[in-house]
């Protein structure tokens, strides 16, 4: 039985492994299913979220180099500042405007820069996992492509457009994708359901730090 059980948690995806860490994944059945509802950090969501983005994009393989290498960069700026001090650093929102009133928020390597930028990768990811499963015909070179134009592309410069537009070129077909989405114990219906959740988890996050960046201006900073 135990054995039975430690295969099960190896072969967890990493989307259900992101909603269980964020104390978020719906237990139970029927009209009992419910998410856990406690007082979180944003702060440390925002982290775990990205961490296990990084697992997921390592799926795509060497195509989405640059992105993860950018999540890794901003996700360990912003675990540097929370670990100084946690309860100063709970939110997203104090975080942001502390430095909107040090004058430093437009710095290259603000945690606000990276705020932005980890949140628009959960966007990228969040409309590709979508449009994925909305779109059974189309291969998920196209599916990366239009994730990446409405969600990425218009905050980059040449240099990063043109770095993704070579690395679509190595992109692993839509089958392979899938299953290594699914994990060993999964199905496709798993994977469905397990989409629609992380949405639901991952969008009052991206709710609340579209809705900081707008109160200080902030939300069209671009990539440098």
């Amino acid at each position: 039985m135990e054995r039975k059980r430690e295969e099960m948690e190896n072969g967890k995806s990493e989307l259900r492994l992101a909603m269980e860490e964020l104390s978020l994944f719906r237990s139970g059945d029927g009209d009992e299913q419910q998410v856990q509802e406690k007082q979180r950090s944003s702060t440390m969501d925002l982290i775990c979220v990205s961490k296990k983005l990084i697992h997921v994009l390592d799926g795509i393989g060497p195509t989405l180099l640059v992105l993860r290498q950018d999540i890794q960069k901003n996700v360990q700026r912003l675990q540097d500042l929370h670990s100084r001090d946690p309860s100063k650093h709970e939110s997203l929102t104090a975080i942001v405007t502390d430095e909107v009133e040090e004058g430093t928020s437009k710095k290259t390597n603000s945690c606000t820069r990276a705020i932005i930028w980890l949140g628009r990768s959960i966007n990228f990811s969040k409309y590709l996992l979508e449009r994925l499963l909305k779109t059974p015909e189309s291969s998920l070179e196209e599916v990366v492509e239009e994730a990446y134009k409405c969600t990425l592309k218009p905050w980059h410069g040449w240099i990063s457009s043109a770095a993704y537009k070579v690395a679509l070129k190595l992109i692993p077909e839509r089958e392979t994708f899938i299953a290594l989405l699914m994990g060993s114990c999964q199905n496709f219906e798993d994977l469905a359901e397990d989409v629609k959740i992380l949405i639901c988890v991952v969008q009052p996050l991206l709710e609340e730090i579209d809705a900081i960046l707008a109160t200080h201006n902030l939300n069209k900073l671009k990539s440098n």
